[in-house]
């Protein structure tokens, strides 16, 4: 095993640590609303910290690492500009503002009160199955990290440790999920996230003093003539290649040596070699993160676990810097994991791991395990613990919330409204607990059974928009345009929805068919086209093929929805909350989208993220313009990315102190109201007609 003694008591420990903080939430569950939405008590913090490490996940860290394995620093330039666009979703509440205002505790409950109760359903249905094919694979990349990175033996007893670690791993989830609801997994991944960001800033202040400047600049400037000379050493293998003329062989030899020469891990400017996750890669995320807000249900209790519309708002805006040392975890890590396999200082941990990578029988597991197997090289003794404790948190707190999610999905969006009645609380949450027991063994076997044949974020990408494909046209048609029809919501989601099917099956046909020009060679050529498509661009191609859709639609429509009614304002308005909707901004904070609901330090943040977000803008604006007139050197780009992570580990540190105080206040008073509030039993996701 390459773990100590102590690295796993560190493990234990924060085992039993997050044992203990679920067991607080024993006794609190008294509703249907508290097992779906910990009652509506969660404040700014606690909703922040606990949503952004339910997001996160042990196979987020993978596909993270194996992600800026290949794109080093030069992809992160182009989150730059995506800056004013989160600024403005925060700022505004884009999209959860008015969901929150809606008091639905699942999206699809909002489908059925702004469209109808079939279409309900059919979201349920189209989301629940997206939700857990794109599940599917998380049991088994952490379960393969803990095994490669730890050590442990193949099997245990005679029986196989993979699945054997997977059933351990999601009946603590289960167990999590089981105790206190939604309750239990906002305390718990509360307290995981605190420790993640901790030991994420520990690892990269390590690891940045392991791994001199001097060796990453030098590695990663050899990057270009290095996957030059790995092209030409494959492509001079292929037998098509042999069969050319000399002048031919030449010629494609020198078309390679011309493609890397314009390339770079350094400079955001260069990066045309860059496969899958290049500038087109980026910018369909970036339109997916207005379009898709809130698209995504794996984390959909979260969306009304907030205490109020004005606190899911507020801890919306401090996402941002919450997510300061993820951010830079992703950034740093993996261009250190780069360096440890590529520069010469370091060929023996190289080695040692291309040894273990040659026993792996596909190029989708080696890809996936380089970064474990790297890190468990180079970590000493306690980080190793400690990182293995943070894959161990990262895991149950996904697992935890997405059980949840999918779980409730299926009784609230598909069988309660099928059923055309509500339950009885006792059996309500019954069936909440054997629809997540359901989902569980689902992803289990799917797990245990699915063969992975591209890059895990290209997969999360191509089955999450089954659902996020369509979804965003029909949220954002459904909560801001009045002339929003149901026909438009059907077809808008089933564009999206067959689009996405269609690339997952394509990509499913054999290569060896596909290979055989010898019967329907043209027709085998155009499927072979859409195949090599990747998942990202078929997430792409489905937003702008539903958007258009859902637009041309309503338009044939004449209906105008009440929305006044939906979004509970004006003669609706709720006396229970803050009625933030009617209150106008106080002079001269109106510009800034304060309203009257502010206090003095909310105004400061949302000054405090206006000021950070634009002055990074301000930084891609300038740093674009002079790119284009000026060849900027590899040492100025190395220069730039040596300040930016300093600047960044200053904030990490300060957003960690801050974050960790107010969750605790925020914890304190959630528990308080949890034992204290009346329960509205009728608060159960059920829509009267």
């Amino acid at each position: 095993m390459n773990l100590t003694f102590i690295d796993w008591a560190i493990v234990f420990i924060v085992m039993g640590g997050m044992f203990y903080s679920v067991s607080f939430t024993k006794g609190l569950m008294k509703s249907v609303s508290d097992f779906l939405a910990a009652g509506r008590t969660a404040g700014r913090y606690v909703m922040s910290i606990s949503s952004g490490i339910a997001g996160l996940g042990a196979i987020t860290i993978v596909y993270h690492l194996e992600m800026g394995f290949v794109s080093g620093f030069a992809f992160s330039w182009w989150g730059f500009s995506s800056a004013l666009i989160i600024l403005f979703i925060t700022v505004s509440g884009w999209v959860i503002y008015r969901f929150r205002s809606t008091r639905c505790l699942t999206l699809p409950q909002f489908f059925e009160m702004r469209y109808s109760r079939k279409f309900r359903i059919f979201t349920g249905i189209v989301a629940f199955v997206s939700g857990i094919i794109n599940f599917g694979i998380f049991p088994a990349v952490g379960a393969r990290f803990f095994i490669y990175f730890c050590g442990l033996p193949e099997a245990i007893f005679g029986i196989s440790t993979f699945p054997l670690l997977m059933i351990l791993l999601l009946s603590i989830s289960l167990y999590f999920v089981y105790t206190g609801g939604q309750i239990a997994v906002i305390i718990a991944d509360f307290f995981q996230g605190v420790f993640v960001n901790i030991i994420f800033v520990i690892m990269i202040f390590y690891l940045f003093f392991s791994v001199g400047w001097e060796q990453v600049t030098e590695a990663l400037e050899q990057t270009p003539l290095k996957l030059a000379q790995e092209e030409i050493v494959n492509l001079q293998s292929e037998k098509s290649f042999l069969e050319l003329t000399q002048p031919e062989q030449s010629e494609k030899i020198e078309n390679i040596n011309i493609k890397y020469e314009n390339s770079s891990r350094i400079n955001p400017f260069k990066t045309s070699h860059v496969e899958d996750f290049n500038f087109w890669y980026f910018l369909i995320g970036i339109i997916g993160v207005m379009y898709g807000t809130m698209s995504w249900q794996g984390t959909q209790a979260y969306n009304a676990s907030a205490k109020s519309a004005h606190e899911a708002k507020m801890g919306g805006v401090l996402a941002g810097f919450r997510g300061l040392p993820q951010g830079l975890f992703f950034l740093f890590v993996p261009v250190v994991i780069y360096v440890l396999m590529n520069h010469p200082d370091y060929h023996g941990i190289a080695t040692s791991v291309n040894a273990a990578l040659d026993g792996l029988d596909s190029d989708t597991l080696k890809s996936q395990l380089r970064g474990p197997m790297v890190l468990s090289n180079i970590l000493p003794m306690g980080l190793m613990g400690a990182f293995a404790a943070v894959m161990f948190a990262a895991f149950i707190s996904t697992h935890d919330t997405y059980l949840h999610s999918w779980g409730s999905i299926f009784i609230q969006d598909v069988v309660m409204p099928f059923r055309g009645k509500p339950f009885e609380k006792e059996t309500h949450l019954k069936l909440l607990r054997y629809s997540i027991f359901g989902v569980a063994i689902f992803i289990f076997l799917f797990s245990l059974l699915f063969q992975q044949n591209q890059k895990i974020a290209l997969f999360f990408a191509i089955t999450g928009a089954i659902f996020a494909g369509g979804s965003g046209a029909v949220i954002i048609g459904g909560l801001y345009w009045k002339r929003g029809t149901t026909a438009a919501a059907w077809t808008a989601l089933s564009m999206g929805a067959i689009i996405a099917v269609g690339g997952i099956i394509l990509k499913q046909i054999s290569s060896d068919w596909l290979a055989d020009s010898s019967s329907l060679a043209g027709f085998k050529n155009i499927i072979l086209y859409l195949r090599d498509i990747n998942g990202q661009m078929y997430w792409g191609i489905g937003m702008g093929a539903s958007a258009f859709s859902y637009i041309i639609v309503s338009l044939f429509g004449a209906t105008h929805f009440n929305m006044d009614k939906l979004l509970n304002r004006g003669a609706y308005a709720n006396i229970n909350e803050l009625k933030i909707v009617e209150k106008e901004p106080e002079r001269g904070w109106k510009i800034f989208g304060m309203g009257k609901e502010f206090t003095p330090f909310d105004k400061f943040i949302y000054l405090l993220n206006y000021i950070w977000t634009f002055s990074w803008t301000l930084v891609f604006i300038v740093g674009t313009i002079y790119n284009v007139s000026h060849d900027v050197s590899n040492e100025s780009w190395m220069t730039f990315w040596k300040y930016y992570i300093f600047i960044q580990i200053g904030m990490a540190l300060i957003s960690i102190i801050w974050f960790t105080w107010g969750g605790f206040k925020d914890l304190k008073v959630m528990m308080i109201r949890l034992k204290s509030d009346e329960r509205d039993h009728g608060d159960d996701g059920w829509v009267s007609r």
